[in-house]
């Protein structure tokens, strides 16, 4: 099935929601049957579409479901989405109604939050489920590991309050034999030891996420986070061959002018790019940052139109960008393959047997495939295949 589009603007991206599934049941055969399967979803699936993701998730295998913000959980509340949320980070402490309304899990790290949410839950008749977040050296959120069991101990008096999980958040589980791993892991064992110990309910222990479910199965526990390659995304090289994972996202768009300009004339701001020839046709797509391909990329992508690569040309404008069709100087100073207004034009994704990657693009960025999938949802319509 060829896609064409909406009707109001010729620029779109297409969720491959099978190949969601797929990913997230790859990733639920790897995990095992006996260990939950969280699954992220937080700016809007990594750009792919919260709501319609987390449906498809579910049915590959996750039984929870993250966030990175309130708003990010009333969203799926408000669309019918019953499963566990978890929210990891803590929000302000105005908020805590929202959360008790939703039913939306904080990650919990301060004694003055945790009280406050607990204070509210209770009032309400209600308990205030959360996760202990444990900074076991990423130095961003979380309890020390010193401190865990104090911090338990100060809080869990509270009626309004019940420790639903434990977890915290690996820095190099991608890299193998990684001495800062090793210390994170031992540091997170004994932090629910102690806690245990001390006769804490730790809830599901969880601490694995998309390389770290891959490549370190010790770390595994009661739940595994997975992000990333839900989406048909390497976290990194080294797991290429441990799982086969789908592209989910292509980013389209169809050519809405052409024209042959004068040898010399500019394109675009700066005129960074000048046509060097008789018989270039240039192309406008109606494509830009604000949709979040990068102006970094200017005059430096290529992208896919009827199987052939086009490259990009003159800087890429806030809403649109410009390319270059080849030419046969030879003999009739017209392109050998002239663009019709209409062409579809990919800018990731399969074209016949050509293909540009989000790894693709983000080694030209200099990026992460996360960032690039990202940007890609700020703006554009989500088509869903």
């Amino acid at each position: 099935m060829q896609v064409t589009g909406p009707d109001d603007r010729w620029a779109w991206e297409e969720i491959d929601l099978g190949a969601v599934r797929r990913n997230a049941r790859a990733f639920k055969q790897i995990i095992g049957p006996r260990t939950q399967m969280m699954c992220a979803v937080k700016a809007d699936a990594y750009g792919h579409g919260a709501v319609e993701c987390t449906k498809a998730l579910h049915s590959g295998g996750a039984s929870q479901f993250a966030v990175a913000t309130v708003a990010e959980g009333v969203e799926l509340r408000k669309a019918g989405i019953e499963w566990p949320i978890l929210m990891l980070n803590q929000c302000p402490v105005e908020a805590v109604d929202t959360l008790i309304e939703y039913d939306i899990m904080p990650a919990v790290y301060q004694v003055e939050f945790a009280l406050a949410y607990g204070e509210r839950a209770a009032a309400l008749g209600k308990v205030g489920k959360y996760h202990l977040a444990v900074d076991t050296g990423m130095t961003r959120i979380g309890v020390l590991p010193a401190d865990a069991v104090e911090f338990r101990r100060t809080i869990d008096f509270h009626r309004g309050l019940e420790c639903a999980g434990t977890f915290t958040h690996f820095a190099t589980a991608d890299e193998p034999a990684n001495w800062d791993f090793e210390l994170q892991a031992n540091r997170f064992a004994e932090t629910v030891e102690a806690l245990r110990n001390a006769g804490l309910e730790t809830g599901l222990v969880h601490c694995d996420n998309t390389p770290g479910t891959i490549m370190h199965p010790k770390q595994r526990y009661d739940m595994c986070r997975v992000g990333i390659g839900l989406y048909g995304l390497q976290p990194a090289d080294i797991t290429r061959t441990r799982i086969d994972l789908e592209p989910v996202m292509s980013v389209r768009a169809r050519v809405i002018r052409t024209v042959y300009p004068q040898v010399g004339a500019g394109v675009s701001y700066g005129m960074t790019y000048r046509v060097p020839a008789r018989g270039v046709q240039v192309a406008t797509v109606p494509v830009g940052y604000a949709d979040g391909l990068a102006r970094v990329l200017s005059n430096r992508m290529e992208v896919l139109v009827n199987g052939q690569r086009m490259q990009q040309v003159g800087r890429i404008c806030m809403d649109q960008f410009m390319f270059a069709v080849p030419v046969n100087t030879a003999r009739t100073y017209r392109p050998v393959h002239p663009v019709e207004v209409g062409d579809i034009v990919t800018i990731i994704g399969r074209d016949g047997d050509d293909e540009i990657t989000v790894d693709d693009m983000a080694v030209t960025r200099d990026t992460i495939n996360y960032e690039v999938t990202c940007d890609f949802g700020l703006r554009l319509e989500k088509i869903y295949v």
